[in-house]
């Protein structure tokens, strides 16, 4: 999916694996050595300790295998007598999620801190586990070409590109990107289980982090208490769909972005109205596609920054400072600043390429050229703020040169509950996707924060939400079930708007939930 801030050679990976809906065995145990963090960030006064685990790299290759993979978690543990372990998962496909734990426990009430341990983790091929994805860094270079394509010729160097990063993943990464898929990551999570030794965990899956949640709880439903799924992936829907779904959503998502300017016209100037601002916005894109701002600013560069409005409401005045900045020409050089905050370069070929070693491993993609131009000139049509950026940011996998398995089917039937959690303007993960999950999920509830526009919910200051997520985790109660089937079992009031400043501020919080792309 499309990002900016959170996707064949050899036989179908997924044949061995137990059918979905049925329960794999549990992983066998392993020892833990946990030591000080040395590569983390990690905030003043907590304690976050370290560790790697040893998994298969094929779960399914037996013991002759020898290929492994190093799983890097870190832990912040519990103040007291630990009674649960909570592990988190920040989103993705592509994002380490390390740096998740001490986060999530920052948020957590004195009591839960007493007794859980907070466990983080880089996802396989991900941040500091090994081996790690690896594709080219050069990918990102600006100026990138136009994904707006005028004529053949201009899409063809979008393909020759969208082939090339998947060659250079294959020559990076080797046999890694077999064995990438949800699945794979499932099954990494529950050797951490066993590994940490304890009969159970409880799960918080922001994002991907919900598919990733609902595919554990499906092999491993005696393996999971309490389940938070927040910011729901459709898992009715394969990657290919839910991108061009996604994209209608983001447009959507960017329409309340540009009506909170307009309701701070005296600050930003950039017009009166939601479609006022939106002209603008194009207008400042068609600029940057004639004359790239120093050489190294153009149209991709912006939407692959302002996609971010989409995510979170807390980039917002950041975000429409800069705009202002240079579509008055006061400030033209902000718009450089918001790319180096939000934007994309070197550092995100990581996790593009684990992004895409999941996504396009997971299901399967049209492999003709012809249907990706056909779809993406009907989303551009109809949303145009992303629709042809989303098709261009997953058409490597076009040409992805590992196996596609089928669509997991998420069976939550055994489960003994779960809490879903969602923004009613989610860009990234619409809605739609929530009401889909709670249907696999017969014992879940499902609470909506009616009028959210951000991405990630859940422990991010909505006294509402928060209460209801904090007594799952505390006791397993859920909301009482709402009386009609499609609606929410709990509806919250949003948070209020962002206030508007005019100066580009830094880099977005470290704790926010990261989106479904990197």
């Amino acid at each position: 999916m499309s990002g900016g801030i959170a996707v064949t050679v050899a036989g179908a990976l997924l044949a061995a694996l137990a059918p979905a809906g049925t329960a794999a065995a549990a992983a066998p145990a392993a020892v833990l050595d946990w030591s000080s963090c040395t590569d983390l960030r990690v905030p003043a006064g907590e304690e976050v300790e370290c560790a790697t685990l040893e998994v298969p790299l094929d779960h399914d290759a037996g013991p002759a295998s020898q290929a492994t993979a190093r799983i890097a978690l870190s832990r912040v543990p519990a103040r007291g007598q630990r009674t649960g372990v909570l592990l988190v998962n920040p989103g993705g496909p592509g994002s380490p999620g390390r740096e998740w734990a001490a986060a999530t426990a920052r948020r957590l009430p004195d009591d839960l801190r007493e007794r859980y341990d907070v466990v983080g983790f880089d996802p396989r091929g991900t941040g500091a586990s090994t081996p790690a994805v690896a594709c080219d860094p050069g990918h990102f270079a600006p100026v990138r070409p136009d994904t707006v394509p005028r004529g053949r010729a201009e899409a063809r160097v979008l393909l020759d590109r969208a082939a090339s990063y998947a060659r250079a993943c294959r020559s990076g990464s080797g046999e890694l990107l077999e064995h990438m898929t949800t699945v794979d990551s499932a099954r990494d999570m529950d050797a951490v289980r066993a590994a940490l030794g304890v009969e159970r965990i409880d799960f918080l899956g922001y994002s991907y982090g919900s598919y990733l949640g609902g595919v554990y709880a499906t092999l491993f439903p005696r393996r999971v208490d309490r389940l938070v799924l927040d910011s729901v992936v459709d898992p009715d829907t394969p990657w290919y769909a839910a991108n061009l779904a996604q994209s209608r959503a983001l447009d959507a998502a960017a329409d309340n972005f540009f009506a909170w300017i307009a309701r701070h016209d005296a600050v930003y100037r950039l017009g009166g109205t939601g479609e006022q601002v939106r002209r603008r916005y194009f207008e400042v894109r068609a600029r940057l596609a004639e004359h790239p701002l120093e050489g190294r600013f153009g149209p991709t560069e912006l939407e692959n920054t302002y996609v971010t409005a989409a995510y979170d409401s807390a980039y917002w005045p950041a975000l429409a400072a800069a705009l202002a900045g240079y579509a008055s020409g006061e400030d033209p050089a902000a718009l450089l600043e918001a790319g180096a905050a939000y934007g994309e370069s070197a550092e995100t070929d990581p996790t593009y390429g684990a992004y895409l070693a999941t996504e396009c491993t997971d299901s399967a993609w049209p492999r003709d050229p012809a249907v990706w131009r056909r779809d993406g000139r009907a989303a551009h049509a109809e949303a145009p703020f992303q629709g042809w950026n989303n098709t261009w940011y997953n058409a490597p996998c076009m040409f992805w040169p590992a196996a596609h398995g089928d669509w997991f089917q998420i069976d939550g039937s055994r489960a003994a509950g779960a809490l879903l959690v969602q923004a009613s303007e989610d860009g990234p993960t619409p809605l739609a996707g929530a009401h889909s999950m709670l249907r696999r999920f017969p014992a879940a509830r499902l609470v909506v924060e009616e009028g959210g526009v951000s991405h990630g919910v859940s422990l991010r200051g909505n006294a509402c939400v928060d209460e209801a997520v904090v007594q799952y985790l505390r006791d397993g109660s859920l909301p009482e079930a709402a009386a009609a089937t499609g609606t929410a079992d709990l509806s919250c009031a949003t948070r209020p708007e962002p206030r508007p400043r005019t100066a580009q501020t830094g880099p977005p919080p470290a704790d926010l939930p990261l989106p479904l792309g990197p």
